[in-house]
Order: structure tokens, then C-alpha cells, then sequence
């Protein structure tokens, strides 16, 4: 562990990753209707690209992977060479001319965000100090909150209708020419947004390449030596172990059912205030870009309690809020401005205390060092997989125009309330102890690998 001043420029630097991630899903959800046009993409097309993006399956596979890498050759071998590949799956989408680039790019910006989380909720906690890992980790929740808010702002200013989509002519005629069917030009508006994504990208990745790589895992390295057995070894040690194996048990229920109420969400958030709340697409996306502002000042308050509060009292304030959104959406009803604003405060305000703050929190500390990065991996897989197949459940369940949106609802209620009661009851007493100190606490002296 680092000063203070130390890890919280190490903390800043990883953190970009989570606004790119977040930025990703954001960017390719709000561009959807200009790619659609553009390529003649029929409804079964863009379930494709929801469901192998970087908010459901394409991160899953990507974050297994990554947290096995992050745990055998290192957490800075991660920011080494990862955004990189994020960079060339940016690029594919921008360049895209058909439906098959297009794919590809969503599904490597996808992979290329998977493999990013586990390394970053990692380093932050294990170059942080005992005062301050919560505060790290909400800071490094900030920028995931921040992502959308940008984007959702770039997009709405490079829309056809935006006050920058002169810009966005001027480059397309200088591309394409001036004589491009008009579907073409207004696409250019979703290819800038997703250059502002490669830009700090770029930005993230020089950073990130020189950061120093984290002493516990320098430490474990060298006591398990250099021999590579596969990730199939390394997940059966994972689960070999009953701690570690209730442990991913614990923290994939709390998160997944979350998670699959979040990462709807995140997609179809501006779908269901249009169709089921019957709002312009202009006050939708600003009652998104309203509730990711809370999010992130919410977060930032968080930040500073944190490491001072109970987490369980904290854990149970989030949900709260997240269950008084629905209830009260339901109560209020979907159909009026009201019962809209509503919810987004709300749930804006549940965003800034969400379980995934803890899951990010509780995922870094209670596993040991050798299998960290893993086990997150293992989890944000289980979890992001199910996401993608619950988009297309939720999907059914909600119908074209939200006359399933009563229905919907009670089924987020339900999951909330998992989440909730399965969190508390099993709530770790970690705030206040170091790393070591937790994983010599669960695990005793030795760790078998």
C-alpha cells in the first residue's frame, strides 16, 4: 500500500476504466436508432448487439478471462496491454459500413471491458490504505457514473438535432463526401461519440501502462512461483476452497440480483420512458443525464462516510431506495412526467449507495490475494451472462410498447428484495482491518494453491 496522495492518483488512473465501461454500454444504447437506419437493422439485430456488448455477455467472457490473467501475470500486465484492445473494438464500430463490423466491435469493446473490471476493483483495494478502501472504491464508482453522463450529454449534442451536429455534417461530408444519403451523415453523430470514448482511452491507457505493479501480488507471485497449470486449475482451486466457494456464492446472489434490475436499466432506461412513460426522446435522455448527475454527487457523499459507517446500515439505505423507486413508479403510475421524476431521483440516489459499490468493496477484501482478481472474474461472469439473458426475457415480459410494464416491475421489486435480505444476512465485518488481516481471518495462516 501506497500514501494517501499516491493511491488516489492510482485509484483516479485505474478508474478510467470503469467510465469507459459504462461509457460503452452507454454510447452503443444511444446510438442504436441512428445504426439501425443507417445499416437497415431489423429488432432481432439489435437484441445481437445488446446482448454480446459491454453490458452483458461480451464483458462476461472478457472478465473471466482477465481475472485470471490479473491474478497470473500480474494486475499491471492488465493495464499493460487491455485498452489497447479496447481501443480497436472503438475503432471498429466507428469504421463500421455493415452489420458484421459492427458486431465485432461491440463484442471486443465488450470483451475488452470484462477483462478491465476484476484488475481495477483489485488494484484500488490493494494499493489503498485501511482508511480509505471504501472511499477508493466509490471514487472509482464515480467514474462509472460519470461515463454516462458524458455521454449521454455528447450524444444529445451531436444528434441530428443537437447544437454540435454542424460539426458532425462538416466531418461526414469531408469523409463520405456531400452527396451521402442523409442516414449515413446522421450516423456520424454515434461515430463521434465513440471517438471521444478512444480518446480517453488512449488517455487511460499511457496512464495506466506506468503504474506500478501492486506489492501484495509481487508478494503472492513469488511465494507461488512462476508455474502456469491453466484457468481450468484455477478455477477449481477457486472452488476447492469452502470459504472462497461460499464467499462467490454470497457476493453473485447480492450482485446478480441487482444487477439484472440495473443492467436494464442501463439499456432500456430511455426505451421505457418513451414507450411506457410516453415522453419526447429529448426530455428522456435529460432525465437520464438528471439521475447520473445524482448518482455521481451521491457517490461523492458516500465517499466520505464510508470508511466511518456501518456498511450494513449503508447496504440497506441503497436498497431501500432502490425498492421505494419501483414501488412508487408503480403507485404513481408510468404514464406522466410525475411519477418519471419520481424514480429517477430515486433510483438516482440508490445508484450513488448500490450494492455494486459493495460487491466492488467485499469482492477485493474477502478473497486472498492469489485468486482476487479470479474470483471477481468468475462472479462479474456469472452474473453479466445471466444480465444478457435476462435482456431478452425482460424484453418478452415488458412487450413493444410497455404493456407488460406493471408486470416488469414487480419482478424488479422481487429481485430488489433478494438482494436486500440475502446482503444483510450476510453482511462481512471487514471496515477498519487490512487485507491481510481479513483473508488470515477467513482463511488462517496458509492458503492452499
Amino acid at each position: 500500500m501506497g500514501n494517501g496522495h499516491g493511491n488516489l492518483k492510482s485509484t483516479i488512473a485505474v478508474s478510467l476504466n470503469n467510465y469507459l465501461d459504462a461509457g460503452a454500454i452507454v454510447a452503443g444504447a444511444s446510438g442504436l436508432s441512428l445504426w439501425q437506419r443507417y445499416l437497415n437493422l431489423t429488432e432481432q439485430h439489435l437484441g445481437w448487439l445488446n446482448f454480446i456488448s459491454a453490458n452483458c455477455l461480451g464483458a462476461a467472457i472478457g472478465a473471466i478471462i482477465g481475472g485470471f490473467l490479473a491474478d497470473r501475470y500480474g494486475r499491471k500486465f492488465i493495464y499493460t496491454y487491455n485498452l489497447i484492445v479496447y481501443m480497436m473494438g472503438v475503432l471498429l464500430i466507428m469504421c463500421s459500413v455493415n452489420f458484421t463490423m459492427l458486431f465485432a466491435g461491440f463484442l471486443v469493446t465488450g470483451i475488452s471491458v470484462g477483462i478491465g473490471v476484476p484488475a481495477s476493483w483489485t488494484y484500488i483495494s490493494e494499493n489503498s490504505d485501511i482508511s480509505n478502501r471504501g472511499r477508493n472504491i466509490c471514487i472509482s464508482q464515480m467514474s462509472w457514473g460519470f461515463g454516462p453522463m458524458i455521454i449521454l450529454l455528447l450524444g444529445m449534442l451531436f444528434a441530428p438535432n443537437g447544437d454540435l451536429f454542424g460539426w458532425v455534417e462538416a466531418i461526414s461530408q469531408a469523409v463520405i463526401g456531400a452527396d451521402a444519403p442523409q442516414n449515413a451523415v446522421n450516423v456520424f453523430s454515434s461515430r463521434m461519440v465513440f471517438l471521444s470514448l478512444f480518446i480517453v482511452a488512449f488517455i487511460a491507457w499511457s496512464i495506466q501502462r506506468t503504474l506500478e505493479e501492486s506489492n501484495e501480488w509481487k508478494s503472492v507471485s513469488q511465494e507461488a512461483g512462476a508455474a502456469d497449470k491453466g484457468l481450468l486449475h484455477d478455477i477449481g482451486v477457486l472452488f476447492s476452497n469452502k470459504t472462497a466457494f461460499k464467499t462467490v456464492c454470497y457476493l453473485a446472489t447480492i450482485y446478480l440480483t441487482w444487477n439484472l434490475v440495473a443492467s436494464v436499466m442501463g439499456f432500456f432506461q430511455p426505451h421505457i420512458y418513451e414507450t411506457a412513460g410516453g415522453v419526447d426522446n429529448e426530455t428522456s435522455n435529460w432525465m437520464n443525464c438528471i439521475q447520473w448527475a445524482i448518482i455521481v454527487a451521491t457517490t461523492f457523499l458516500i465517499s466520505l462516510i464510508i470508511d466511518r459507517t456501518s456498511h450494513r446500515l449503508l447496504y440497506i439505505i441503497g436498497l431501500l431506495f432502490a425498492i421505494s423507486a419501483w414501488v412508487m413508479i408503480v403507485g404513481i403510475g408510468v404514464n406522466g412526467q410525475t411519477g418519471l421524476w419520481t424514480f429517477a431521483i430515486l433510483w438516482g440516489i440508490e445508484g450513488g449507495i448500490s450494492v455494486q459499490i459493495f460487491y466492488a468493496l467485499w469482492g477485493s477484501e474477502l478473497f486472498p490475494a492469489k485468486f482476487r482478481a479470479g474470483a471477481q472474474g468468475l462472479m462479474f461472469f456469472i452474473v453479466r451472462g445471466l444480465s444478457a439473458v435476462w435482456s431478452i426475457v425482460f424484453a418478452n415480459i415488458y412487450g413493444e410498447n410497455g404493456e407488460g410494464f406493471v408486470l416488469s416491475a414487480y419482478c424488479m421489486l422481487g429481485l430488489l428484495l433478494i438482494s436486500l435480505v440475502v446482503g444483510v444476512i450476510g453482511c462481512p465485518d471487514t471496515r477498519g482491518k487490512s487485507l491481510h488481516q481479513i483473508t488470515k481471518e477467513r482463511y488462517g495462516d496458509e492458503v492452499s494453491y
